[in-house]
Formats: C-alpha cells, structure tokens, sequence
C-alpha cells in the first residue's frame, strides 16, 4: 500500500488533494508542520513525500534538506508557477519533481504514480490506472485517452475536465466540483474556461445517436457525462 505524506499549511488544498488520492488508492496522511513531516520521513511506512514550498516557521527548501539528511524517501515538491529559484534549490537538494500550484489533481496523481515506478516502490494492490466507461477509456497516469477503441487527442486540460466527468459518469457534476477537481482551484465569476473545453471535447466525441451530445449541461448547475 503506498504512503504519500502531504506537508503544506494550505488546508484545503491537501483536503482536496488528499480526499482525491484517497480515492485514486493511495493511503494519505497530511500535516501543516514541516518538523512532522521531517520526523515522518524518517518512518519507513512513508513512500512518497508531497512537499510545499511556501510554508511558515520551516519552508519547503528547509524541509527537504532535513529529509534527505535522513532519508531518500521521494519527494515531489509543490512551487509557486514562475519560481525557478526554489525549484532549481529543491531538484539539487536532491527532490525527485516538481508541480505548479495550482495544479490539478489529476495531474498530482499521475505524477506521483510516476516517482513510484521510477523508485520501485509500488501502489495499493488492486488499484488501477484506468477509467472506463462505455466506450470512453482513460489512463491517467499516461494522460491517454480512447474512444470507440480509437485513440482520443486531448490536451491537458482537456484530459483533466474529461477524466473529472468520466468518474462521475452518469453523474451531475457542478462547475465548481469540476474547477476543483481538475484544476486545483474554485472557479471564479465569469470564468467560461470550463465552458469552452467541454464544447471541444463534444466535438471530438461527436453525438449520441439520438443526435445529443455525449456531455449535458445542465443550465446554471454543471455538466454530466452520459453513460454507454
């Protein structure tokens, strides 16, 4: 069973992030202290390390260096989007990747799963890395996407709405669900991002045969992907 360990102050991003991983297999532990998650590293039921950089008292960068000083335990460090500096300071100290907050969930998680196979460290037994439903199949560790046995090109983003629908196949999702689950973040008035994706992604998977598209809106709620 894989351990990952989330050390940030965010509060409710490592509830989001943590509720997720929960769900994707993993057995998550989070803290708001960089001094627990130094002591936890030294535990050897820990596999993998979600780090954060911007942390009071002791940040990310002092963290890590403690860390490895004790142990080689992954560590995939959370960085401000822009900031070379910390992220250049966290891979030679010794981090094993890095992730732009915000990031998605999704993305988190494909990540992480990576960091284990390159490691040798393995994941829950009998979790998988695969979605399906209908003829709709998704690997999210591969960000690859078929579609009536035919690969599907998606973009990133694309990829992250899809796969948030295609969990809840059959499910209403609302637009505020959807921002956090696949971006890491609330939606924000007149943010039509959400909007102009789904109407790609209907494109790219035509119409039902009844002529409807395979992702309803529901008007002033949020989205539903249809069932096979």
């Amino acid at each position: 069973m894989a351990k990952v360990l989330l050390i940030d102050d965010d509060t409710e991003l490592t509830n989001l992030l943590g509720e997720y991983l929960s769900e994707e297999g993993f057995v998550v532990e989070t803290t708001a202290d960089g001094r627990v998650g130094v002591a936890e590293a030294m535990s050897s039921s820990t596999d993998l390390i979600v780090l954060d950089i911007m942390m009071p008292r002791m940040n990310g960068i002092e963290v890590l260096r403690k860390i490895r000083q004790v142990s080689e335990v992954p560590v995939l460090m959370l960085t401000a989007r822009g900031d070379d500096i910390d992220r250049i300071a966290g891979l030679n100290l010794g981090a094993d990747d890095y992730v732009s907050k915000p990031c998605s969930p999704g993305e988190l998680a494909a990540r992480i799963r990576a960091i284990l196979r390159r490691s040798g460290r393995t994941e829950r037994d009998g979790a998988t890395d695969e979605i399906r439903t209908g003829e709709l199949v998704l690997y999210p560790s591969k960000r690859r996407a078929e579609w009536r046995a035919a690969q599907l090109e998606l973009t990133g983003t694309e990829f992250s709405l899809l796969e948030v629908l295609a969990r809840s196949a059959g499910q209403l999702v609302s637009k505020q669900d959807i921002s956090l689950r696949a971006f890491g973040k609330p939606l924000t008035a007149f943010d039509r991002r959400i909007d102009v994706h789904i109407s790609s992604i209907r494109q790219k998977l035509g119409a039902r045969p009844d002529g409807q598209p395979w992702i309803q809106a529901v008007r002033g709620r949020g989205y539903q992907l249809l069932e096979g």
